[in-house]
């Protein structure tokens, strides 16, 4: 008989170590899932997220192109024999913009030419005369939409005041190219 209790002792602690080792087996296989299902449902927030945003953004990013006719302007260099010949697309912001550009039209010309008939040719044969004159040409053609010089200063009194609604406005004319730049 002695043999048989010690055959009962090995096998009486077997049990507890296998209802541990369960149990351990358990807790890690649960927080498993719950890991799991957490990246899932993060993974499935921040695409929708993507989804919506890039919506927004490509449907924000989305530029219209509007060309204007060809211009020719004389220079003032000196003896006036020099001109330029322009090819100018407007980057704006959407269609409804080009509409307004649109009925502005005939002003935003006479202000473009004026601009330039200022400029002498050595201006404008080096980048920072041209990207100068698309500066000036971008703020002439954002005048009549309220967003040009004229309106400076009262944005000026506006940033002044925090909540002010045209202190986040940023103006609909996005960039000035020249599709053609002729000097002669």
């Amino acid at each position: 008989m002695p043999a048989t209790p010690n055959a009962a002792a090995p096998v009486a602690p077997a049990p507890a170590k296998s209802k541990k080792l369960i149990v351990i087996v358990a807790v890690v296989a649960l927080l498993a899932i719950v890991a799991a299902a957490a990246y899932v449902w993060m993974l499935q927030r921040q695409h929708s997220g993507a989804d919506e945003d890039g919506a927004a953004a490509a449907e924000a990013t989305v530029p219209t192109f509007l060309p204007l006719d060809n211009m020719v302007a004389n220079l003032s260099d000196p003896g006036g024999d020099r001109f330029v010949q322009l090819g100018i697309t407007l980057e704006l912001a959407d269609e409804k913009t080009a509409a307004t550009v649109k009925q502005y039209l005939p002003s935003i010309r006479n202000g473009i030419l004026m601009l330039v008939s200022q400029r002498t040719a050595d201006e404008l044969l080096t980048r920072e005369g041209k990207e100068k004159l698309a500066s000036d040409i971008q703020s002439e053609v954002a005048a009549p939409l309220g967003y040009g010089a004229k309106t400076k200063k009262r944005e000026r009194d506006d940033d002044m005041d925090e909540d002010s609604p045209r202190r986040a406005r940023k103006s609909p004319v996005r960039r000035v190219l020249f599709s053609s730049f002729i000097i002669q």
